[in-house]
């Protein structure tokens, strides 16, 4: 969430975007099939036919990969599920077809949808078809003229549950929900407000920011993260780029200049800088480990000017903070504005005379013209809903990932679910991250959730489809400084 997007995070654009070299078959490979049942046209049609006769359904494209159909839809979704009357707007998915009969996973990344044939750790487990979901308010997918009063976590919710019951029909075997960072979040609020829905939830990093102005956890990671050595290089870098902030700024003023950049939502040039800065620490931790410390200038107060400007551009992305690097994170701002939280944490290494605005809330990033309220209530019902009444459900966390630090946790009356940290991996921990034996426990669970468990017990149960170079992209969930 804080930063990060930059490397994409833009992931850019958002993380899902995967390698466009997915896209193209270059081999032949098993035919994708569908044979069993729905309705509204027979269970032989081809698939795409059957997808198509979904009432609100369209194609935007097919794209060939071996073993598979791939297919980028459009599907008219209400813009407010409470008054369906009041307009509509397209929102993307994508289907990953492998067969009717095989079990069906929904990934929402909690941004834009990647229209690159991907197959997210679960859907490679359970050997499966995959649907996957832009999330409303990311354009395309944005009503016009936008309300963006109907852009709140029950009405993305009832946006799956809408997509869900419409495609049960073609794909009747078992469905279970994943999703990574902001996209393991939406994961879970589905669960929260349609639990009858899936067979299972795997949700990967997601934050669960509960108290919104009660952060104490982040500083308490950020002080024992890692090593004392790297933890030292990170923090005179990121001070040193503050105390340099004259000529540096300087520099951000040409950067800005030469590639068209404005500062009008954030309010200036000097706000950008500082934000951009007070993510460097964040944005290692994010995606980076702590092998990678090496790369980190040793000795601050001597390096160059230059030295100090590549790292913190590295990691944290001086175009971010621009009016065109937050534009198409305005949704998600909006959200921790309004419903999510954001973190803030402080930097006791650093004088205060250095720090002039310390984190920026969300209002910060989002247009004046779009009104904001915050409602604290919308994360503690999720938490307390998790903690008593989570259901097959999987969290999946990385020891060295900030986002963690405040994280799902699960209480009495939680049934066959669990909360895993897979050791010294930063934000795109996974299932084949864990220690053997939760790994063995974590996959031998979700196969028994998609209705797929071998008859016979195994001691390490491994994924059921081989992993697929191309297809199989594990990249890091990259996000925006989320401010998080």
């Amino acid at each position: 969430m804080r930063k990060a997007l930059r490397w994409l995070l833009t992931l850019t654009v958002l993380m899902g975007t995967l390698g466009s070299t997915a896209g193209a078959a270059t081999a032949a490979g098993p035919r994708a099939t569908g044979t069993a049942g729905t309705g509204g046209v027979t269970d032989t049609a081809d698939i795409k036919d059957r997808l198509l006769a979904v009432p609100g359904m369209s194609l935007i494209e097919e794209k060939p990969y071996p073993g598979y159909r791939f297919f980028v839809l459009g599907f008219t979704q209400p813009v407010d599920h409470r008054h369906p009357s009041k307009g509509t707007f397209q929102q993307r998915i994508t289907v990953l077809h492998k067969d009717v009969s095989r079990p069906t996973v929904f990934y929402t990344g909690g941004y834009n949808v990647s229209t690159t044939p991907s197959r997210r750790e679960p859907t490679q487990i359970v050997d499966g078809n995959q649907v996957s979901l832009e999330y409303r308010y990311f354009t395309p997918s944005r009503p016009e003229p936008a309300d963006w009063s109907k852009l709140d976590i029950r009405q993305a919710a009832d946006d799956q549950h809408r997509v869900f019951t419409a495609l049960k029909k073609i794909y009747p075997a078992n469905w279970l929900a994943t999703g990574g960072s902001k996209g393991g979040m939406t994961a879970t609020y589905y669960e929260r407000f349609h639990p009858g829905d899936m067979d299972g939830v795997v949700a990967y990093v997601a934050p669960n920011d509960v108290v919104n102005d009660e952060d104490s956890a982040y500083d308490r990671f950020f002080a024992r993260v890692g090593t004392k050595e790297c933890r030292d290089r990170l923090n005179a870098v990121q001070r040193e780029a503050l105390v340099r902030r004259g000529p540096l700024e300087r520099k951000y003023a040409a950067y800005a200049a030469d590639n068209g950049y404005t500062f009008a939502t954030i309010g200036g040039l000097d706000r950008a800088y500082e934000a951009v800065v007070l993510d460097y620490v964040w944005g290692f931790w994010q995606y980076s480990l702590v092998s990678d410390c090496a790369t980190v200038p040793a000795d601050a107060k001597n390096a160059s000017d230059d030295d100090i400007w590549n790292s913190v551009d590295t990691i944290s992305g001086f175009s971010f903070y621009t009016d065109q690097g937050l534009s198409p994170y305005t949704p998600y701002y909006y959200q921790a504005g309004t419903q999510l939280g954001a973190p803030t944490i402080h930097f006791p290494y650093i004088e205060r005379k250095y720090v002039r605005y310390g984190y920026q809330p969300p209002r910060n990033f989002v247009p004046r013209s779009i009104p904001m309220r915050f409602q604290p209530h919308a994360m503690r019902d999720i938490d307390t809903w998790v903690r008593h009444h989570a259901r097959n459900m999987l969290f999946v966390y990385g020891q060295n990932d900030p986002w963690g630090a405040e994280r799902f946790r699960l209480g009495k009356g939680a049934e066959d679910s669990y909360v895993l940290t897979a050791p010294g991996m930063n934000h795109g921990a996974n299932v084949a991250g864990l220690a053997a034996d939760e790994k063995a426990m974590a996959t031998a669970r979700i196969l028994d959730w998609a209705g797929v468990a071998p008859a016979a017990a195994t001691a390490r149960p491994a994924p059921l489809a081989p992993y697929d170079a191309r297809l199989d992209v594990r990249d890091v969930e990259r996000e925006p400084a989320l401010r998080p």
